[in-house]
């Protein structure tokens, strides 16, 4: 199936999910459209992904920026957790925020939004990152399989390709997503190649293992234009001549 095709059955899922959190009045501050839902109930999400053998043993921690995911952020911090949180848009040369749960001077709550972050972390990047043993992701909607979908700009899965490019996690490394109840689906998502799948969905109610894994070894070059690597310093920096 042509990639534009792809795109337009993964916007239609999107919408779907989005349109019923709305009219659920699931979301926090706001519609949920275009935005990773910080649903109502993250709070419980965090404290059940907390429970689980992977977080107890994970002593690095990757997160994404988003709101849903900052309860998560936070209790890993609070648990003495080095947290990585990439920079929004992956825009600046060292892409991850180093959260030192040592060395913070504000509370773990402040310092895992991503305002905040960006005012007290450290930048760094990938020659920088140890070894991820956990990887906490955002979804829009994701089903028992582990195929997920973002918000649509891709970086999560640039994200992943990246540390999987260069040793900092490999195919046994967990990736978890956490979502309201309502987001998880029963239908096939549309997938490409470059997509990863999670192994958990964490909701404020229950844990559900995924299966098969699926995640890319590295960057598909062909899948991202011309436009979006010169907009990732990481992404330029590395890019066949």
């Amino acid at each position: 199936m042509p990639n534009h095709d792809v795109d337009e059955l993964k916007n239609a899922a999107r919408r779907r999910i989005w349109d019923l959190l709305d009219r659920e009045g699931l979301v926090v501050g706001g519609s949920a459209h275009g935005h990773i839902p910080d649903f109502v109930g993250a709070d419980a999400a965090a404290a059940r992904l907390s429970d689980l053998p992977a977080w107890k043993a994970a002593r690095a921690i990757k997160a994404v920026p988003d709101k849903a995911q900052l309860p998560a952020r936070a209790r890993a911090l609070r648990e003495g957790k080095t947290v990585y949180m990439a920079v929004p848009k992956l825009a600046q040369q060292h892409p991850f925020y180093l959260l030192d749960p040592a060395g913070l001077a504000v509370p773990p709550e402040e310092a895992a939004s991503s305002r905040t972050a960006a005012t007290v972390a450290r930048n760094v990047g990938l020659d920088e990152v140890q070894p991820i043993d956990l990887i906490v992701c955002g979804s829009v909607a994701v089903n028992r399989h582990g195929a997920r979908l973002g918000k649509g700009a891709g970086y999560s899965d640039i994200e992943v390709a990246l540390l999987h490019e260069s040793g900092l996690i490999g195919p046994e490394t967990p990736i978890v997503t956490t979502v309201h109840s309502l987001q998880v689906v029963d239908d096939d998502l549309p997938e490409t190649e470059h997509d990863f799948r999670v192994d958990l969905i964490v909701t404020p109610d229950e844990v559900i293992p995924c299966g098969p894994p699926k995640r890319p070894t590295g960057l598909i070059w062909e899948h991202l234009s011309p436009d979006k690597i010169a907009a990732i310093p990481v992404l330029a920096a590395r890019a066949p001549k």
